[in-house]
Parts: C-alpha cells; sequence; structure tokens
C-alpha cells in the first residue's frame, strides 16, 4: 500500500505540474473575477488534487499528511489561490470524518468533481447560532464568512453557537449547498481567486437534523465511529490542517524564486554597472537568505507533517499519545506553520523588492504571490505574536491561554461524552 501511495503521488505531482502553467495564465483572470472557473476546478480534479484526503472506503487516494503536503505546495506553485482551494479540500475532511459514519457516507458517497465539503465561521466570534430541538437543531443568523471551497462543494459546514443552560459551545452543521446563499463579497488583496465568499441561509431559519450538527469538540476528539479504517482518521486535526497550510507559503516561495530566477538572466541593475542580474554579487547574497527562509519553513512543514501521521498511526494502534504532549505539539504545529508562513513571505518580498518596477504589475506573478503570501500571514489562526507566547508558556511549564476554536489546546477540557454514530 505505501509504494501503491508513492507511484500516485508521483502521479497526481506529475499532472499539477503539466497543469501548472494553465493555472498560472488563468490566475489574473480568476483574480478579477473573485473565483476560479468552473474549468479550474475540473482541471484540478482531473489531477487528483481534490481527492489526496478523501477516504479509500470511497475511492480516495487517502495520501498521508506528509504526502498531501508536496501536492499542496506544487499547486500553489503556479497559483495560490489554487493551492489555497487545495489545502481547504483536504485539510478539512477531518470535519464530517468527526461526525461520524452517516455524514461520512453523504460526503464521500457522492459522484462529484471538485472539494467535497467547505467549512465556515468554526470560530467563536461566528454570527451562526443553533438550537437543540426534538430530532435536529435549528440555526439561524449569520452571514458566515471565509467560506473557502463552498462555492464548489456539496456541502458547507457552518459553525454555530449554541447554549443549554452550562456555558456556550460551539456546533458543527452540515448543510447542503441548495439551502445557502453566497454573497458576492470577496473583495481583497490576495487570495482574490479562493471565491472565500461569505454565505447565508436560503430562509430565516433552517432546520438541520440531529446527524449533520455535532458538538465540534466532539469533532476534534474524534469520538464518533466514522467506519474508515486508515491512520490518516486517527491523525490529529490541527497536525493535518497546519501542516498543509505551511504548503501553501512554501510554493508561492518556491515559485516565485523560479519567476525570480528566469527573469533576472540578462537583465541590468539600474545604480550599477552589472549588466546581468544573475552575475551580482548583490544578487548571490539575497539568493542565500531567500533559500534559507523557504528551507527552513519547509523543514519545519515536513517535520509536523511526519510528526502527525506518526501520531495518527500510534492512535491507530490504540497506543495513542498522552495529553500533554499532544497539546505541546498541538501548540507547536500552529506556531511553526505561523512562523513558515512569516518566512517564506519575507523571502517574496526580497524578490519582489529586487525585481524592479515591471514586477508590480498585474499580469506579473511575483507581485500576486507577494500580496497571496501576506494574506496567509493574515489568516485567523495564525496569529503569530499570540501563538508563540501560548507556546512559551507551554516551555515554561505555564498553561496557554483559555480559548474557544478549533485551535483550542486545553488537554484538560475533555470532549463532552457521545454515543458511537
Amino acid at each position: 500500500m505505501t509504494n501503491d501511495k508513492a507511484s500516485r503521488l508521483a502521479t497526481i505531482l506529475e499532472q499539477v505540474r503539466a497543469l501548472g502553467p494553465t493555472l498560472r495564465e488563468r490566475a489574473a483572470e480568476a483574480e478579477r473575477s473573485g473565483r476560479h472557473s468552473d474549468e479550474t476546478i475540473a482541471a484540478l480534479h482531473a489531477t487528483g488534487a481534490f481527492n489526496i484526503g478523501s477516504p479509500a472506503e470511497y475511492g480516495g487516494d487517502e495520501l498521508s499528511v506528509r504526502q498531501q503536503l508536496d501536492v499542496v505546495t506544487e499547486v500553489a506553485k503556479w497559483d495560490g489561490s489554487a493551492g489555497w482551494s487545495v489545502w481547504v479540500g483536504a485539510a478539512t475532511n477531518w470535519i464530517p470524518a468527526g461526525m461520524g459514519a452517516r455524514v461520512v457516507e453523504e460526503v464521500f458517497g457522492c459522484d462529484w468533481a471538485g472539494p467535497r465539503v467547505a467549512g465556515s465561521s468554526h470560530f467563536p466570534a461566528t454570527r451562526g447560532r443553533a438550537k437543540r430541538v426534538d430530532g435536529g437543531w435549528i440555526i439561524s443568523g449569520g452571514p458566515w464568512t471565509f467560506g473557502s471551497d463552498a462555492l464548489w462543494a456539496p456541502y458547507t459546514n457552518l459553525g454555530c453557537i449554541a447554549d443549554e443552560g452550562q456555558g456556550r459551545f460551539l456546533v458543527g452543521l452540515q448543510v447542503p449547498r441548495d439551502q445557502l446563499k453566497f454573497l458576492d463579497d470577496w473583495k481583497v488583496a490576495g487570495m482574490c481567486a479562493t471565491g472565500s465568499v461569505s454565505i447565508t441561509l436560503t430562509s430565516e431559519e433552517l432546520f438541520v437534523p440531529d446527524y449533520r450538527g455535532v458538538d465540534f469538540r466532539e469533532v476534534t476528539s474524534a469520538v464518533h465511529d466514522n467506519g474508515l479504517k486508515g491512520d490518516l482518521w486517527k491523525a490529529p486535526a490541527l497536525g493535518w490542517s497546519f501542516s498543509l497550510m505551511a504548503g501553501m507559503s512554501i510554493g508561492l516561495a518556491q515559485g516565485a524564486l523560479a519567476r525570480f530566477l528566469d527573469r533576472s538572466a540578462g537583465r541590468p541593475i539600474r545604480g550599477t554597472s552589472y549588466k546581468n542580474q544573475l552575475e551580482a554579487p548583490l544578487t548571490h547574497l539575497l539568493l542565500a537568505e531567500v533559500h534559507s527562509k523557504i528551507q527552513a519553513a519547509t523543514l519545519m512543514a515536513r517535520a509536523n507533517a511526519e510528526e502527525t501521521d506518526r501520531l495518527g498511526k500510534l492512535a491507530a494502534a490504540g497506543t495513542p499519545a498522552d495529553g500533554e504532549y499532544m497539546q505541546l505539539f498541538s501548540a507547536r504545529v500552529l506556531v511553526e506553520t505561523a512562523y513558515a508562513a512569516k518566512w517564506c513571505a519575507e523571502a517574496i518580498e526580497i524578490l519582489q523588492r529586487n525585481s524592479g518596477s515591471t514586477a508590480i504589475m498585474l499580469f506579473e506573478p511575483i507581485q500576486r504571490a507577494w500580496r497571496d503570501a501576506r494574506i496567509i500571514t493574515l489568516h485567523g489562526a495564525l496569529n503569530l505574536e499570540a501563538l508563540s507566547e501560548n507556546y512559551g508558556r507551554l516551555m515554561a511549564g505555564l498553561q496557554p491561554h483559555n480559548f474557544e476554536g478549533i485551535t483550542t489546546l486545553d488537554r484538560f477540557a475533555p470532549a463532552p461524552s457521545a454515543k458511537a454514530a
């Protein structure tokens, strides 16, 4: 099986590389449209990129997290927005997997080209509200923001706040696309083609059956039986999501570096006597710095992906790591992903600054990579200073801040008891 997955990975990477020039060519128009074209989504699907994190039981490739990282990185080399869409398409699959077998069947059992599920507003700041009723939930409120992949997925998981008298908690509600409305509000400075629009319901209130609504603490703790046998489904969700997230930053920086080397050949440097930028010592110095930043980010991301796979194997074997280690790993992967994003954005900034004034043109991939990479550093889950403090607190023998959401680090807060679904 390991050999089969390695072979499948090689095939997907080869197909992504073949598609890459087309992704780059379409990027400017996709930015203007605020979304990928349906043709681009279909082309990405044909490479297998949207299948890398899908269950083997439903025809998915179910690659390891380390292998998925390579795919996200390769797509992002050519277009950051496409890399984002592939990242979401793989890294949110743990959400339906954590909701039980019936949701897994719905999401992965249907015939679909593109990402299988999207997620939106899984943070305490969500405007969604949920109230438990007989047979399910009534949800209301919204809009739900940052709905990456929702334009192309059959289901979107909406984060809603519920309060049943013992304190508020987050509920994930799986909603079919025909019960949602997508707002044309994705007007942003970078990652423009991801179409990460806000979402509302087709009615003021919506009934969601019980099996499609799960306390998010149960989802992150994987207490429901989903019927899936692979190690991937026992891997820590934060390790899966954020190891792959770093791949976007790495791919953007690698793509920008390749473009810089290509456009610098034979280009003079103003204010100097150098007729070929690639022969100038100052270029050699900046290239070494760019390499070091990208390499540092790459090594951390790979290590975190490999550790995520190892932890999944341990859990699948019935010998999971203890809570203290999992807390430390979760905090580590978050802060290291934030640093990877920072270093790659800085690397691209160096390349952009040394590419001349023509590099500001909208047709130039370097300026797009520059904007896209900065957007990643602004993601709500990658607040570098907050993540650094939390990890530093753990290093010093203190507990991190107590906060809510998918990046919660409190290992002493067990998931509510739940029946196997």
